[in-house]
């Protein structure tokens, strides 16, 4: 188990709770050695005086009687008891403290004993070298039982405005490198619209100010690679055009020829199209609560119109989760599509609920040649296509744009080789964000 925390909040508050049981540790110890300890050997000399005087005249031959001591009693409250009697006094529930008890011994000059009741209200007994089988009862009337807990009131108010310092110093201090973090979540899904305000330390304002011109540079730079790409992409289309109708004047002699050039130029206006479909994709419109199930649905009744059968299983317990309906649905889209092209048998759609519930995932599967281990991370990076055994026609841009879109949704796109052959292309959506 980890007991150092790795945050930055953590370590502060962690350091500065330390610091505060060492000071509260060295000041106990001060206290105790130098005011309690003090206190202590003063009250036990008073207490000493007082019981040579109770035995005055004992080791001369004299005993106690009962008048003497009664009298004593009420004169000053310090009673002596037989052992029996007080045992029957509370002796039983007091405490022996052997420092207390060297201390008395050598202010009696032999070996005596102390013990402590605090039940009530605090009581010495002492047993005396002079009289040993008797014990002195000594009430410290003036001591009440309300200062104790005033001081535990005041050491834990101590303690607790410390740590609550402490975790305000932390918070204040961690604050804007909270704010740097969040922003910078924000950049890796494609969203450079946070200017964070510069606050704090010279030196996290420092960092702030470098984060704040990093975004800037990479929004610029992302939108010349936009407006670059959507350019060449508008640009090809005209030359095709012509190419297109330049084909249709070609004589019937010329038909397999003219047929290779339209299904060339179909193929670039479909690579254009993902040019496209990928650069629109930097950023998610408004989050909707939507209904998972209708919107498999959708896009199901619209593929099985390529006469290829797609089996569903869908889980009516899903509840409505914060989507883009036209992203998600081109998510879908596009796995429905890929599993289609890559397979030949039928696919199966799936929905449902993770086991902790907190993730409703949408899953694809085919029974094509799959793809292998070492290649499902990186066939989600753009202009990358999977094993020749998938094919290699496209763009490589599909995947791409499903990992963009799923991850502006906060969520987790993943694909597994199944054991009975195929792939799952699996994409899983927070049910609350």
């Amino acid at each position: 188990m980890r007991l150092f925390p790795r945050s930055a909040f953590g370590q502060t508050v962690f350091f500065v709770g330390a610091l505060l049981l060492i000071n509260q540790i060295v000041s106990y110890i001060s206290v105790t050695f130098y005011v309690v300890k003090p206190t202590i050997e003063q009250v036990t000399l008073m207490l000493s005086k007082q019981v040579k005087t109770v035995f005055i005249g004992v080791n001369d031959g004299i005993v106690l009687s009962p008048e003497i001591t009664e009298k004593f009693y009420l004169a000053t409250g310090v009673e002596v008891m037989s052992e029996a009697q007080a045992f029957k006094s509370g002796l039983e529930m007091a405490s022996e403290y052997p420092m207390l008890s060297s201390i008395m011994s050598k202010q009696l000059g032999g070996p005596a004993r102390v013990r402590i009741n605090q039940a009530k209200k605090l009581v010495y007994w002492v047993e005396s070298p002079q009289a040993p089988g008797f014990w002195v009862r000594v009430p410290l009337m003036g001591f009440k039982e309300t200062q104790l807990e005033f001081l535990t009131f005041y050491l834990a108010c101590i303690g607790v405005l410390s740590v609550l310092g402490g975790w305000l110093f932390a918070s204040q201090l961690n604050r804007p490198l909270k704010s740097l973090q969040d922003a910078a979540v924000k950049v890796g899904v494609g969203d450079y619209s946070t200017q964070l305000i510069e606050r704090g330390s010279i030196e996290v304002i420092e960092v702030t100010r470098a984060f704040n011109q990093m975004s800037k540079g990479i929004k610029e730079l992302e939108e010349d690679r936009r407006l670059l790409m959507a350019g060449v992409s508008h640009d090809l289309r005209t030359p095709l055009t012509r190419i297109r109708l330049a084909t249709e004047m070609m004589s019937d002699d010329e038909d397999y020829l003219r047929d290779g050039i339209i299904y060339d130029i179909e193929d670039m206006n479909a690579i254009i199209d993902q040019f496209i479909e990928y650069l629109r994709h930097h950023k998610v419109a408004e989050l909707i609560n939507e209904d998972l199930n209708a919107l498999v649905s959708e896009v199901v009744s619209s593929e099985q119109k390529k006469l290829r059968m797609i089996n569903t299983e869908l889980n009516e317990s899903i509840p409505n989760i914060p989507l883009s309906h036209v992203a998600i649905k081109r998510v879908v889209t596009n796995m429905i599509e890929n599993a289609l092209r890559y397979s030949d048998d039928d696919i199966k759609v799936i929905t449902g609920l993770e086991k902790s519930k907190k993730y409703a995932y949408v899953a694809i599967q085919d029974k094509g040649p799959g793809i292998p281990e070492n290649e499902l991370e990186r066939v989600f990076q753009p202009f990358t296509q999977g094993d020749l055994a998938r094919g290699s026609e496209g763009s490589g841009l599909g995947l791409a744009i499903i990992k963009r879109i799923v991850d502006m949704h906060n969520g987790i796109v993943t694909l597994k080789n199944m054991p009975e052959g195929g792939l799952e292309a699996k994409v899983s959506f927070l049910v609350k964000q």
